[in-house]
């Protein structure tokens, strides 16, 4: 497109914002008739939903013995991170590559603190 067919498009959209539609209080009557629950009710059904969800969520978290698996899964996580983190300490001086483990570990370190802190901060903030 070029800029005066810009132009022309900007022109027709000023154009149409600036007519009034008549409609003789249509409006006016229709609002004064909808019902005064009807916006607040959605959002307390959706609040009783996600409480009963967190409720029902917590209980069977509790009954399954949740905390165990999540301690357990926490803990085979970081047995992984550090034997991974060994294989890599030790092998790296032996491999031809030009890389220095201690940036790596420093990136790591970004990586896997810097940044989730960085989105936990942006996202606190949002919200």
């Amino acid at each position: 497109m070029t800029e005066h067919d810009d132009i022309l498009i900007k022109d027709f959209f000023k154009e149409a914002a600036r007519q009034q539609i008549a409609d003789c209080g249509f409006t006016c009557r229709v609002m004064e008739r909808l019902p005064e629950s009807s916006a607040s009710e959605p959002h307390r059904l959706a609040r009783l939903w996600t409480w009963f969800c967190i409720l029902v969520g917590g209980l069977l978290f509790y009954v399954l013995n949740g905390w165990d698996a999540l301690v357990s899964s926490g803990r085979m996580l970081l047995s992984t991170m550090v034997t991974a983190l060994e294989v890599f300490i030790t092998t790296v001086p032996t491999a031809d590559l030009r890389l220095d483990p201690v940036l790596v570990l420093l990136l790591l370190a970004f990586v896997g603190v810097f940044l989730p802190y960085q989105t936990y901060r942006k996202l606190s903030t949002t919200l």
